[in-house]
Protein backbone atom coordinates (compact mmCIF):
# COMPACT_ATOMS: atom_id res chain seq x y z
CA UNK A 1 0.00 0.00 0.00
CA UNK A 2 1.11 3.25 -0.66
CA UNK A 3 2.11 5.82 1.58
CA UNK A 4 -0.03 8.52 1.54
CA UNK A 5 -3.33 6.70 -0.19
CA UNK A 6 -6.35 8.57 -0.34
CA UNK A 7 -4.77 11.57 1.94
CA UNK A 8 -5.34 15.23 0.61
CA UNK A 9 -2.27 17.01 0.60
CA UNK A 10 -1.93 20.59 0.01
CA UNK A 11 2.11 22.35 -1.16
CA UNK A 12 1.99 25.47 -1.42
CA UNK A 13 5.02 26.61 -3.52
CA UNK A 14 4.79 23.56 -5.69
CA UNK A 15 5.70 24.83 -8.85
CA UNK A 16 9.34 24.00 -9.17
CA UNK A 17 12.07 23.09 -6.92
CA UNK A 18 11.21 21.05 -3.42
CA UNK A 19 7.52 22.36 -3.86
CA UNK A 20 7.38 20.50 -6.94
CA UNK A 21 9.54 17.17 -5.92
CA UNK A 22 7.22 16.76 -3.09
CA UNK A 23 4.17 16.72 -4.70
CA UNK A 24 5.34 14.56 -7.30
CA UNK A 25 6.18 12.19 -4.52
CA UNK A 26 2.94 12.59 -2.79
CA UNK A 27 1.19 11.82 -5.96
CA UNK A 28 3.14 8.84 -6.75
CA UNK A 29 2.55 7.17 -3.07
CA UNK A 30 -1.63 7.82 -3.85
CA UNK A 31 -2.42 10.81 -2.27
CA UNK A 32 -4.70 13.88 -3.86
CA UNK A 33 -2.45 16.75 -4.23
CA UNK A 34 -3.14 20.70 -4.91
CA UNK A 35 -0.46 23.06 -5.35
CA UNK A 36 -0.99 26.49 -4.14
CA UNK A 37 1.38 28.62 -5.51
CA UNK A 38 1.76 32.34 -6.50
CA UNK A 39 2.97 31.61 -10.40
CA UNK A 40 0.32 30.47 -12.44
CA UNK A 41 2.70 29.21 -15.03
CA UNK A 42 4.60 27.28 -13.23
CA UNK A 43 1.98 25.96 -11.00
CA UNK A 44 -0.42 24.74 -13.84
CA UNK A 45 1.84 23.31 -15.71
CA UNK A 46 3.42 20.86 -13.03
CA UNK A 47 -0.65 20.03 -11.89
CA UNK A 48 -0.93 19.43 -15.73
CA UNK A 49 2.51 17.21 -15.64
CA UNK A 50 1.75 14.95 -12.40
CA UNK A 51 -1.61 14.09 -13.63
CA UNK A 52 -5.69 13.70 -12.35
CA UNK A 53 -4.55 13.53 -8.66
CA UNK A 54 -3.33 16.71 -9.24
CA UNK A 55 -4.29 20.44 -9.55
CA UNK A 56 -3.04 23.86 -9.16
CA UNK A 57 -5.02 26.71 -7.22
CA UNK A 58 -3.27 30.29 -7.54
CA UNK A 59 -2.21 31.26 -4.05
CA UNK A 60 -0.84 34.09 -2.46
CA UNK A 61 0.40 32.94 0.98
CA UNK A 62 1.38 36.71 2.55
CA UNK A 63 -2.60 37.61 1.85
CA UNK A 64 -4.93 36.17 4.21
CA UNK A 65 -8.24 36.01 2.08
CA UNK A 66 -5.70 34.46 -0.86
CA UNK A 67 -5.06 31.33 1.84
CA UNK A 68 -8.87 31.34 2.91
CA UNK A 69 -9.94 30.81 -0.47
CA UNK A 70 -7.16 28.20 -0.83
CA UNK A 71 -8.29 26.24 2.26
CA UNK A 72 -12.33 26.57 1.39
CA UNK A 73 -11.69 25.53 -2.42
CA UNK A 74 -9.95 21.94 -1.36
CA UNK A 75 -12.46 21.58 1.36
CA UNK A 76 -15.43 22.19 -0.73
CA UNK A 77 -13.76 19.98 -3.25
CA UNK A 78 -12.34 16.97 -1.03
CA UNK A 79 -14.09 17.48 2.47
CA UNK A 80 -10.85 17.48 4.29
CA UNK A 81 -7.45 18.28 4.36
CA UNK A 82 -4.53 15.59 5.90
CA UNK A 83 -1.21 17.11 5.04
CA UNK A 84 -0.04 20.96 4.51
CA UNK A 85 3.61 21.38 3.51
CA UNK A 86 4.41 24.80 3.69
CA UNK A 87 7.09 25.24 1.25
CA UNK A 88 6.26 28.64 -0.72
CA UNK A 89 9.63 30.97 0.50
CA UNK A 90 11.30 34.06 -1.47
CA UNK A 91 14.95 35.60 -1.29
CA UNK A 92 15.38 38.67 -1.24
CA UNK A 93 19.19 38.56 -0.31
CA UNK A 94 21.14 41.75 0.74
CA UNK A 95 23.82 42.86 3.67
CA UNK A 96 22.38 44.75 6.78
CA UNK A 97 23.61 47.90 5.27
CA UNK A 98 22.14 47.39 1.46
CA UNK A 99 18.87 45.88 2.43
CA UNK A 100 15.59 47.87 2.14
CA UNK A 101 12.87 47.70 4.85
CA UNK A 102 10.42 46.23 1.97
CA UNK A 103 13.17 43.50 1.30
CA UNK A 104 13.21 42.51 4.83
CA UNK A 105 9.06 42.88 5.47
CA UNK A 106 8.45 41.21 1.77
CA UNK A 107 10.32 38.05 2.88
CA UNK A 108 8.74 37.82 6.67
CA UNK A 109 5.38 38.25 5.04
CA UNK A 110 6.10 35.33 2.33
CA UNK A 111 8.44 32.97 4.75
CA UNK A 112 7.06 33.37 7.65
CA UNK A 113 3.44 35.33 8.43
CA UNK A 114 2.45 32.62 4.91
CA UNK A 115 3.20 30.12 7.10
CA UNK A 116 1.20 31.15 9.73
CA UNK A 117 -1.16 31.92 7.77
CA UNK A 118 -1.53 28.29 5.76
CA UNK A 119 -1.46 26.84 9.27
CA UNK A 120 -3.98 28.94 11.43
CA UNK A 121 -6.75 28.28 8.54
CA UNK A 122 -5.83 24.52 7.85
CA UNK A 123 -5.88 23.75 11.28
CA UNK A 124 -9.32 25.03 11.89
CA UNK A 125 -10.40 21.88 9.26
CA UNK A 126 -7.86 19.82 11.11
CA UNK A 127 -9.38 20.24 14.01
CA UNK A 128 -12.40 19.10 13.11
CA UNK A 129 -11.16 16.30 11.69
CA UNK A 130 -9.37 15.18 14.74
CA UNK A 131 -6.31 14.56 12.76
CA UNK A 132 -3.75 16.05 10.49
CA UNK A 133 0.22 16.83 9.30
CA UNK A 134 1.40 20.48 9.44
CA UNK A 135 4.78 20.43 7.49
CA UNK A 136 7.10 23.48 7.59
CA UNK A 137 9.93 24.17 5.15
CA UNK A 138 12.89 25.90 7.24
CA UNK A 139 16.69 25.90 6.89
CA UNK A 140 20.12 24.83 8.20
CA UNK A 141 20.40 28.76 8.11
CA UNK A 142 18.46 29.31 10.95
CA UNK A 143 20.49 27.55 13.01
CA UNK A 144 23.75 29.16 12.18
CA UNK A 145 22.58 32.22 10.03
CA UNK A 146 24.57 33.17 6.82
CA UNK A 147 25.86 36.38 4.67
CA UNK A 148 23.57 38.78 3.26
CA UNK A 149 19.99 36.85 4.76
CA UNK A 150 19.18 39.00 7.79
CA UNK A 151 15.14 38.62 6.44
CA UNK A 152 15.29 34.96 5.18
CA UNK A 153 17.10 33.36 8.31
CA UNK A 154 14.76 35.57 10.70
CA UNK A 155 12.18 33.86 8.82
CA UNK A 156 13.10 30.50 9.37
CA UNK A 157 13.81 30.88 13.03
CA UNK A 158 10.57 32.41 13.63
CA UNK A 159 9.02 29.48 11.62
CA UNK A 160 11.26 26.98 13.55
CA UNK A 161 9.93 28.60 17.13
CA UNK A 162 6.40 28.69 15.33
CA UNK A 163 6.37 24.78 14.56
CA UNK A 164 6.92 23.96 18.53
CA UNK A 165 4.43 26.37 19.41
CA UNK A 166 2.21 24.40 17.38
CA UNK A 167 2.91 20.99 18.44
CA UNK A 168 2.50 21.78 22.02
CA UNK A 169 -1.09 23.54 21.02
CA UNK A 170 -2.04 21.55 18.47
CA UNK A 171 -1.32 17.94 19.09
CA UNK A 172 -4.36 17.30 21.73
CA UNK A 173 -6.26 17.38 18.84
CA UNK A 174 -3.99 14.53 16.78
CA UNK A 175 -2.55 17.39 14.17
CA UNK A 176 1.75 16.74 14.31
CA UNK A 177 3.62 19.52 13.27
CA UNK A 178 7.27 19.16 11.81
CA UNK A 179 9.65 21.17 10.30
CA UNK A 180 12.53 20.10 8.08
CA UNK A 181 15.61 22.14 7.43
CA UNK A 182 17.54 21.50 3.89
CA UNK A 183 21.15 22.17 3.76
CA UNK A 184 22.58 22.85 -0.02
CA UNK A 185 19.88 21.56 -2.70
CA UNK A 186 20.12 21.28 -5.92
CA UNK A 187 17.18 23.69 -7.91
CA UNK A 188 16.70 25.96 -10.72
CA UNK A 189 17.62 28.36 -8.56
CA UNK A 190 21.18 27.43 -7.64
CA UNK A 191 22.45 25.65 -10.85
CA UNK A 192 22.17 29.34 -11.82
CA UNK A 193 25.55 29.56 -9.53
CA UNK A 194 29.02 29.46 -10.67
CA UNK A 195 30.74 25.97 -10.90
CA UNK A 196 33.48 27.29 -8.93
CA UNK A 197 31.14 28.18 -6.26
CA UNK A 198 28.57 24.89 -6.28
CA UNK A 199 32.17 22.83 -6.39
CA UNK A 200 33.38 24.68 -3.21
CA UNK A 201 30.12 24.67 -1.38
CA UNK A 202 29.82 20.59 -1.87
CA UNK A 203 33.06 20.20 -0.83
CA UNK A 204 31.96 21.33 2.52
CA UNK A 205 29.55 19.07 2.83
CA UNK A 206 30.79 15.73 4.88
CA UNK A 207 28.48 13.69 2.78
CA UNK A 208 30.84 15.70 -0.49
CA UNK A 209 27.54 16.54 -2.71
CA UNK A 210 24.86 18.57 -2.71
CA UNK A 211 21.52 17.11 -2.25
CA UNK A 212 18.43 16.93 -4.87
CA UNK A 213 14.74 17.85 -4.11
CA UNK A 214 13.90 14.41 -3.78
CA UNK A 215 16.07 14.05 -1.17
CA UNK A 216 14.17 16.30 0.80
CA UNK A 217 10.45 15.52 -0.83
CA UNK A 218 11.13 12.06 0.65
CA UNK A 219 11.66 13.12 4.36
CA UNK A 220 8.60 15.29 3.44
CA UNK A 221 6.58 12.29 2.17
CA UNK A 222 7.68 10.09 5.89
CA UNK A 223 6.82 12.88 8.08
CA UNK A 224 3.14 13.07 6.38
CA UNK A 225 2.32 9.26 6.68
CA UNK A 226 0.95 7.36 9.42
CA UNK A 227 4.81 5.74 9.80
CA UNK A 228 5.96 9.03 11.51
CA UNK A 229 2.91 9.13 14.01
CA UNK A 230 4.93 9.25 17.34
CA UNK A 231 6.63 12.35 15.73
CA UNK A 232 5.70 16.04 16.19
CA UNK A 233 7.87 19.16 17.03
CA UNK A 234 10.51 18.02 15.73
CA UNK A 235 13.29 20.15 13.45
CA UNK A 236 14.60 17.74 10.95
CA UNK A 237 17.88 19.06 9.31
CA UNK A 238 18.49 17.46 6.05
CA UNK A 239 21.90 18.60 4.65
CA UNK A 240 24.56 15.77 4.27
CA UNK A 241 25.72 16.24 7.79
CA UNK A 242 26.70 20.30 7.04
CA UNK A 243 25.77 21.04 10.23
CA UNK A 244 27.87 18.77 12.14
Amino acid sequence: MNLLENKVCIVTGGGRGIGKATAEKFVNEGATVIIGDFDETTGTASADELGEQCSFIKTDVSNSDSVKSLINSVKADNGRIDVIVNNAGILQDQTLEKMEEDQFDRVIQVNMRGVYLCTKYAAELMREQGSGVILNASSVVARFGNFGQTNYVAAKAGLEGMTKVWARELGKHGIRVNAVAPGFIQTDMTAQMPEKIISMMGDKVPLKRWGQPEDVANLYCFLASDEASYISGAILPIDGGVVV
